[in-house]
């Protein structure tokens, strides 16, 4: 069984106070494996923002089903959305979205404070996470203190504390110089390496050459969707 799929995916967006109507994903058919390592490509305007959005159940589709493990998301309350979000996806943006007003290892817990997780436990696990991503040192900076690079190691730990189904991320490389992405990158390819599964939006070709899938989209359509040997620098 797939671990997430889309069928018949439609968007349509409504522009405020007119009747024009722009369809930003046309009917989009897509199943996702645990453990694969996945780019979604397009240029501006080809609905790929649009898809990782109704994956990340931060929006729904007008019609058409999102699958996530053995349920059916696509129509949830927005309560019920956001417990599926804290519980089953981590996020990675290109602006980190970090809270300033938290340390680092504040910010890794913001999952599991919502979630009513013991304070104890939230701690111990944002720990092990901090470390993980090469932040134990850094733990108790808060974001203005810390590098560019290091604001995302940040945002990759926090979406890791749940344990996530799928880990999404949106350009993630795309406020970072070149070295300093290529080491995100790395984190990205040793968390598939260990089985996590995870879906990037780029536009950089570089960057999906080292993903194993790599997903085109045009006008909201799939245009090609081809597996491909990894090309990690």
């Amino acid at each position: 069984m797939p671990i997430a799929s889309v069928h018949n995916l439609v968007k349509i967006y409504s522009k405020p106070g007119t009747f024009v109507e722009v369809p930003a994903l046309r009917g989009i058919d897509l199943s996702f494996e645990e453990g694969e390592y996945i780019a979604i490509c397009g240029a501006s305007g080809s609905g790929k923002s649009t898809l990782m959005n109704i994956l990340g159940c931060l929006d729904r589709p007008t019609s058409g089903r999102y699958i996530l493990g053995n349920q059916d998301v696509s129509h949830l309350s927005d309560n019920e959305l956001s417990d599926i979000r804290g519980q089953r996806l981590g996020f990675v943006f290109q602006n980190f979205n970090l809270i300033p007003q938290l340390t680092v290892l504040e910010n890794l817990e913001v999952p599991l404070f919502y979630q009513g997780v013991d304070a104890g436990v939230r701690r111990e696990r944002a720990l092990v996470v901090a470390k993980k991503v090469g932040l134990d040192d850094r733990a108790d900076h808060r974001p203005m203190e810390l590098s560019g690079g290091q604001q995302q190691r940040a945002a990759i730990g926090r979406a890791l504390l749940n344990d996530p189904y799928l880990l999404l991320a949106d350009e993630p490389t795309g406020n970072l110089d070149t070295t300093t992405g290529q080491l995100i990158l790395n984190i990205f390819d040793e968390l598939h390496d260990a089985g996590k599964t995870v879906l990037m939006v780029t536009h950089e070709r570089e960057v999906a050459a080292r993903c194993g899938r790599v997903i085109k989209l045009r006008d909201g359509l799939v245009v090609s969707d081809e597996v491909q040997i990894r090309q990690p620098v």
